[in-house]
C-alpha cells in the first residue's frame, strides 16, 4: 500500500521522518510539492517515492538506496552526496545535480545546469538534454552521459571520471581532453543508456558519444617543475 503526503496540508519534516522511519518495500507518494527544498533527502532503506511535481534545493540529498522520482523540476543540489540508489527528475535539474556523489545513478530528463557533477566521487550521471558550463569540474569517479550538447570548461581539472557527450562541447576545461572510445566504453555506455530509460536517452545509440577525459598532467609533479616552483619561493619570479 502506498502512502500519500500532501504538503499542503503536512510538513517536510514530517514526510523525511516518515521517509527515515520506513522499511523496505514501503513506497510513497508526494503530491503539492510546490518547490519545497530538501524534499526526500537522507533516505536509507530500499523504498520507492515518486514526486508529483517540481522541488526546489538539495531534493533526494545524502540518498542511499532507496528509489526517488520526481515528476517535475529540481532546483539546485538535486541528489546532492547521493552514496547509492537511483534519482530520477522527469525535466529539468538547476545547478550542480549529483554534486560529489560517491556512488548511486541520477537521471535528468532535461537539461542540467552549470556544474553538473562538480566533484563527484562514484556516482554516475545520465542527462537527456544539455549541461551547463563546468560540468564535471575536478570530478574524481563515475560517469557523467550527456545526450545533448556541453557548455563551456567541461570537466575542467578532472580526474579519472570519464565523460560521454553526444552533441556539441563548447570547450573543455583544463586537464580534460577527448578519448579513443574503447568496446568497453561501449559497453559501459550502453548500461548507463539502458538504465536512463525511459526517463532519459531512450533509444540513444552509444556510437555517437564521444568520450572525455583526464589528460594526467596537473596531478602528476615532473622534475621540470622543480626550477619554476623554487624561483617562486624565493621572489624571483617576475
Amino acid at each position: 500500500m502506498t502512502r500519500v503526503f500532501d504538503l499542503a496540508q503536512v510538513s517536510r519534516r514530517d514526510l523525511n521522518q516518515a521517509l527515515h522511519d520506513a522499511s523496505d518495500g514501503q513506497s510513497f507518494e508526494v503530491v503539492n510539492p510546490r518547490g519545497t527544498h530538501a524534499v526526500a533527502c537522507g533516505i536509507t532503506a530500499a523504498i520507492d517515492v515518486v514526486v508529483r511535481g517540481s522541488v526546489g534545493y538539495y531534493c533526494a540529498g545524502m540518498h542511499q538506496w532507496g528509489r526517488v522520482l520526481v515528476e517535475g523540476n529540481a532546483s539546485t543540489g538535486l541528489a546532492e552526496n547521493i552514496m547509492s540508489g537511483t534519482v530520477r527528475i522527469t525535466g529539468n535539474a538547476t545547478m550542480s545535480a549529483g554534486a560529489t556523489g560517491c556512488g548511486g545513478l541520477v537521471v535528468v530528463g532535461g537539461n542540467a545546469g552549470a556544474r553538473c557533477g562538480i566533484s563527484m566521487k562514484g556516482v554516475d550521471i545520465v542527462v537527456g538534454g544539455n549541461v551547463g558550463h563546468m560540468s564535471a569540474f575536478m570530478a574524481q569517479a563515475g560517469h557523467l552521459v550527456v545526450c545533448g550538447d556541453a557548455a563551456a570548461d567541461l570537466g575542467d581539472s578532472i580526474y579519472e571520471a570519464q565523460i560521454f557527450v553526444r552533441g556539441d562541447v563548447e570547450s573543455l576545461g583544463a586537464d580534460c581532453v577527448e578519448k579513443e572510445m574503447r568496446p568497453e566504453h561501449i559497453e559501459t555506455l550502453s548500461r548507463l543508456l539502458a538504465a536512463a530509460a525511459p526517463v532519459a536517452a531512450e533509444g540513444a545509440d552509444p556510437a555517437q558519444f564521444r568520450r572525455y577525459g583526464s589528460a594526467r598532467r596537473l596531478y602528476n609533479f615532473t622534475i621540470d617543475d622543480v626550477d619554476a616552483l623554487e624561483a617562486e619561493r624565493t621572489g624571483a619570479v617576475g
